[in-house]
């Protein structure tokens, strides 16, 4: 189980309590009396009205005592809580994993890298990419693909985590003018992870870091927003290169379940790709305040 969230229950239980508490009743459609309201959101009869379902059965999923929850009900919750795509499947996904008899153990996470897709981040230079486990660790990378993240080569190399660096490496804020955005994608990817695997031990020991270090990251978790793989464009502020407007895309790793390869990239002749240039010949210089040295000259080698 995660840290920060109460025992017993189950995570399908405790998503429709959080996302019943982050909806008004005028966002749900339903009109106000009079007089001061004491639960946040909707009330359990309001959703259980909504839905189209009983008070008891609604009380029974949010406990946890449901445990086949019909399609048919986790489909009108979704609707009377506004959820969106990516949401909605959440929620089905964790109804599914209700009705299991008892959860599967967490597998091992591999920080192992095939020499394949090191080969593939190499071809992808000057563009920076990376490969990241299931819960950030940065286990590959080429030359851009390290030096982007501003300052996370002084880290040792397992410590090099995604959402540790945005939570806890000042240079994050600088570096992502969005760094609010940033830290709240990053963490609904992290909750989807605790609703399908809440025991993962990897995934345990980072949300209880986080937790007692950071202080923004404990009232985003309890939110427990869910989202979808983010793509698009992103601009960074990079102390050694300047100002970038780059593509970026994240796409899973065939075969090594919970990697994933992210790629920033720029059109050739632009100032953002002469800029990548220039940041994938920096990366490829050993730095002076590198933990690992090997890593440094090796650009695209994985953790330990």
């Amino acid at each position: 189980m995660t840290p920060g969230q109460p025992r017993g229950g189950t995570e399908l239980g405790r998503f429709l309590r959080a996302r019943r508490a982050r909806i008004s009743p005028v966002e749900a459609g339903l009109t106000v009396g009079p007089g001061p309201r004491r639960t946040p959101g909707l009330r359990r009869e309001e959703l259980a009205g909504l839905a189209g379902i009983s008070v008891d059965y609604c009380t029974r999923l949010e406990l946890g005592k449901e445990t086949r929850p019909s399609a048919s009900a986790v489909d009108a919750l979704a609707r009377a809580l506004r959820l969106e795509e990516d949401e909605h499947e959440h929620l089905r996904g964790l109804a599914v994993l209700a009705s299991r008899a008892a959860p599967e153990p967490p597998a091992a996470p591999s920080r192992t890298v095939r020499p394949g897709v090191r080969l593939l981040l190499e071809s992808l230079r000057p563009h920076p990419a990376h490969v990241v486990g299931r819960t950030g660790d940065l286990l590959a990378w080429n030359p851009g693909g390290l030096r982007l993240l501003t300052g996370i080569e002084e880290w040792p190399t397992r410590q090099r985590n995604l959402a540790r660096y945005l939570f806890l490496h000042p240079a994050a804020r600088t570096l992502f003018p969005d760094w609010t955005a940033q830290v709240r994608d990053c963490v609904a990817r992290l909750r989807a992870l605790a609703g399908t695997n809440p025991d993962a031990p990897d995934l345990t020991h980072l949300a209880g870091e986080l937790l007692l270090k950071s202080p923004e990251f404990a009232p985003l978790w309890e939110r427990y927003d869910i989202k979808a793989p983010p793509h698009g464009c992103k601009t960074l502020r990079h102390s050694e290169v300047g100002d970038l407007t780059l593509g970026h895309q994240s796409m899973d790793v065939e075969g090594t379940p919970g990697h994933r390869l992210i790629t920033y990239y720029a059109e050739p002749g632009t100032p953002d790709h002469d800029a990548l240039v220039l940041l994938d010949l920096l990366g490829s210089q050993p730095t002076p305040h590198a933990s690992n040295p090997r890593s440094q000259n090796e650009p695209t080698s994985s953790g330990p």
